[in-house]
């Protein structure tokens, strides 16, 4: 997508049509994401490097200073004939010389939006805010009314300011979350630490991480154990431990001794690097409501200059003590008020509000529509493993008939389940505990879908569910439709000796998300691959009324358009590439973007980065929080408009209101709008 970029001599933005400053809103952020993309954080604590940075930031201060100067210098001009023209007394103070001293206030702020109007007039863009501003205070000019035009580009130039630093607080609020990674990382070969190009790594490249530094691509980790900052990824600076083989992503810091991680994805493939995408991406989606003010824009300054032509005019026909120059002050004041700058202005930065501070919480929204829907969700669908549980299996309870040893048989079972990578087979692994040397495996097979066999002691053991039972014939006395959670089966020398419960672990804070999400008037469902039984007790665990297990991606999908065809807006929320097509049919689809899929991360609306289901009602709350704040900068945008208009008209407002409904009114809305990234969301 091209933008279109126009700057006056102090560097403020300025566009030619009212469209097109609503695109350059978005184009300041997506700019923004796109060049902290490509530069990164090229950070080297050297003494030249700190010398730039010194130097960049005299630089900096020195632009901001002629960021503010025209404003500053046209203010004290005002000020100054001001106090000539109405406090101090003179003689020479009149004529040309009152209106050379107007016209010097006048010219800082006024002569780059003038120069605009004649820019856009000649590319076809006749009716464009530029022309609005410049028609109302030359003709305020031409009737004697010189500091009112003056305070009008004025105000009009601090407006502009406020707007620059709201987009750019904006701005930097999403930067936060961006690509810090370093170029080079430490790659080990042959033992030797070498340095190389992040983007030159290959998958499998052992990577060297010293206290202090920041990851730049995902892997593994190799050490024994670590703790890392994941802020850049989660939003939250608590660190994180990670034991070996565990898996690390670009964009955490080490926060203890060095560490080695194996690389197990390229650096732009990386969970972060699609993070960075879909943010920039972010940026220029629009909101319904930011559709309709770009429609607005495009016929509503064309109908408010012919309005002030028939103010200034028809009351010529109709009024018997007609004085033009009264009508004409009257069309300007018109003018000046009808200016939408609050409109175009907050209504953006309000939703890049949203997605700041939804992002400072470690949640990411693909656009601003996001936002609109999210607000009215009324049913959120929960896929179970991953989401809600942290798809982290757990012995239960361990079952064996009498005369076996429980000890020993576990001994066994660790050492048949060590041929297998199965999260069940780690469970149980972890539960026995280290292995006794001597016990060996012959003939270990793993069954798919049924389980694991193998020869231990020379006898043959069998572990798994009962349809492995079924297949060897193995009769067995336990009833598998009454026990609740995942039931493996044993059998030894041909005997069936009794069973293991398997559990996945319910998040921390999933009961909170249910009882926010009640306390926000939101339904509840949980909808699971998992077994029907286990499904329906976690589900009476967190207080979910509505619980379905043994479903297929397709039984999942008829669900939430059961849901969606009573008429209630539907949030589904998942982590695996099964949970993709139900994610794509609910209103607003929800990933677990920690460790879930890339599927599931690519066709979700919404990302959570740290997989807590807690963020859900906060991702709601936040939503809610957005659009109240665009409708409230779009009620009194409107409504203060519509009553100095009003006034206008009857000829009680003057130039001075025309300024309060015009630029008063922005610069509300847009602190307003600014409040957002600055609200503690519970």
């Amino acid at each position: 997508m091209e933008h279109k970029h126009i700057y006056d001599e102090q560097g403020r933005q300025l566009c030619c049509t009212l469209e097109d400053k609503i695109n350059n809103q978005t184009a300041l952020l997506a700019d923004a994401t796109l060049t902290s993309i490509q530069d990164g954080n090229r950070k080297e604590h050297n003494h030249e490097q700190d010398h730039d940075h010194d130097h960049e930031h005299a630089h900096q201060a020195g632009q901001s200073i002629r960021f503010f100067l025209p404003a500053i210098i046209s203010g004290a001009l005002l000020l100054l004939v001001l106090g000539l023209d109405h406090v101090i007394t003179t003689t020479w103070f009149q004529g040309w010389i009152r209106l050379a001293g107007y016209t010097a206030a006048y010219l800082p702020v006024g002569f780059p939006v003038v120069r605009e109007a004649f820019v856009s007039i000649r590319k076809g863009n006749i009716f464009s805010e530029f022309f609005l501003m410049t028609l109302a205070t030359i003709g305020a000019f031409a009737i004697g009314e010189y500091p009112e035009a003056v305070a009008v580009m004025l105000f009009y130039a601090v407006g502009e300011i406020f707007q620059t630093l709201a987009v750019s607080r904006a701005k930097a609020s999403i930067k936060s979350l961006l690509d810090q990674r370093p170029d080079e990382v430490m790659v080990l070969v042959d033992a030797q630490a070498r340095t190389m190009k992040a983007s030159a790594v290959e998958p499998g490249a052992i990577v060297q991480l010293r206290a202090g530094e920041q990851l730049a691509l995902d892997g593994i980790l190799l050490s024994e154990t670590g703790f890392f900052n994941t802020a850049a990824l989660t939003g939250e600076s608590k660190p994180d431990r990670k034991a070996k083989d565990d898996t690390v992503l670009a964009g955490m810091i080490n926060l203890d001794q060095t560490v080695e991680v194996k690389v197990t994805a390229g650096f732009s493939n990386t969970k972060l690097s699609r993070i960075l995408q879909l943010v920039q991406e972010a940026t220029t989606q629009k909101a319904p409501t930011e559709l309709f003010i770009r429609k607005f824009a495009r016929i509503y300054t064309p109908i408010v200059v012919l309005l002030a032509v028939l103010l200034c005019l028809l009351p010529y026909f109709f009024v018997a003590d007609y004085i033009f120059r009264e009508w004409l002050y009257k069309a300007l004041v018109f003018l000046v008020i009808s200016c939408p700058c609050a409109l175009v202005i907050s209504i953006p930065l309000g939703y890049f509000g949203g997605i700041g501070a939804a992002g400072k919480q470690g949640i990411l929204f693909k656009g601003g529509q996001f936002l609109d829907r999210m607000a009215g969700i009324e049913h959120v669908v929960m896929d179970k493993t991953g989401t809600i549980t942290e798809g982290i299996f757990e012995v239960q309870e361990v079952v064996f008939k009498p005369g076996y040893d429980q000890q020993d048989i576990l001994a066994m079972i660790s050492a048949l389940e060590s041929h297998s990578t199965h999260p069940v087979a780690r469970a149980i692994q972890q539960f026995a505990g280290r292995l006794p040397a001597e016990i060996s495996v012959k003939e270990a097979r793993e069954i798919s879908g049924h389980g694991l066999t193998g020869r231990v002691q020379d006898k043959v053991l069998l572990v798994g569910n009962f349809k492995l039972m079924d297949q060897f014939g193995i009769i067995y006395d336990t009833e598998p439709g009454q026990l609740v959670y995942t039931t493996i089966a044993v059998a030894y020398d041909d005997r069936y000796i009794g069973y293991i419960t398997i559990a996945d672990r319910i998040k921390p804070d999933a009961r909170l998300c249910v009882d926010r999400l009640t306390a926000l008037s939101v339904k509840t469902t949980i909808l699971s691959g998992d077994k029907a039984s286990v499904v329906k007790e976690v589900a009476a665990t967190l207080g979910v009324a509505e619980a379905f297990g043994d479903l297929l991606p397709e039984d999942k999908v008829d669900k939430v358009k059961a849901i969606k065809a009573t008429g209630e807006s539907v949030c589904f929320i998942g982590d695996g590439i099964n949970d993709a097509p139900v994610i794509a049919v609910s209103d607003v689809g929800m990933a677990m973007g920690g460790l879930g899929s890339d599927a599931a991360i690519e066709t979700a609306d919404v990302v959570i980065q740290d997989d807590k289901p807690g963020k859900i009602p906060l991702a709601i709350n936040i939503s809610k929080q957005t659009k109240k704040v665009v409708w409230q900068n779009i009620a009194l945008a409107f409504g203060v408009k519509i009553m100095v208009l009003a006034l206008g008209a009857g000829g009680i407002a003057t130039m001075w209101e025309a300024v309060f409904a015009d630029v008063g009114v922005a610069l509300l809305a847009i602190l307003n709008a600014v409040r957002l990234q600055h609200i503690t969301f519970k």
